[in-house]
């Protein structure tokens, strides 16, 4: 076994509660999704997949973040989960992250020889905003997360990142159950 697998491994076995701590949407993810997206950066820098790696240090730094939200925002309702309304204003902006930063991170990325420019690009754009969108529980998220995991699923098993693949697969399962039952246990905030 190398290093990349131990990696690997390490990010599928914390990623695993992580997952669970997000559909039951308590604070203990934010520290378990610290630890996977570091495992997932170092990983990623390995691979030559130069914005996963970033946007693994993005999920590390948006765990604080996050973190402070939920706690607040629990405060406010009695529900076992809490949700957020996406606004107009955020889904404008969420659109031109997503569009501008994928444009920019092609052309990056084809600058620095990514391995895999345009399916890492697409998957980092849309993980930025889906993680914006957990952090303030927009139950919308879950399916931004499915659509960017299901690219990354991808582009692990094209670069023979085996347990990364195996990651991705159950982020894809966990994100669709969790989608239906934020929906169905959740209260929005008002």
């Amino acid at each position: 076994m190398d290093i990349i697998q131990l990696i690997e491994i390490i990010a599928l076995v914390m990623g695993i509660p992580y997952m669970i701590f997000e559909v039951l949407q308590k604070n203990a993810m934010w520290y378990f999704g610290m630890v996977t997206s570091t495992a997932c950066a170092i990983q990623f820098y390995l691979q030559a997949n130069w914005a996963n790696m970033g946007l693994n240090i993005y999920y590390v730094i948006m765990a604080f973040w996050g973190l402070y939200q939920w706690k607040k925002d629990s405060q406010e309702v009695d529900a076992e989960i809490h949700l957020s309304r996406l606004s107009s204003k955020l889904a404008i902006w969420s659109a031109v992250i997503f569009l501008f930063g994928t444009g920019a991170l092609v052309w990056l990325l084809t600058l620095l020889n990514d391995s895999n420019a345009w399916m890492d690009a697409v998957s980092t754009a849309l993980c930025v905003v889906a993680m914006i969108w957990l952090a303030k529980s927009i139950p919308y998220h879950w399916i931004l997360w499915v659509i960017g995991d299901t690219v990354l699923v991808v582009m692990c098993f094209l670069g023979g990142k085996y347990w990364m693949t195996l990651l991705y697969v159950a982020y894809v399962i966990v994100s669709t159950y969790g989608f239906f039952r934020w929906r169905k246990r959740g209260e929005y905030i008002s």
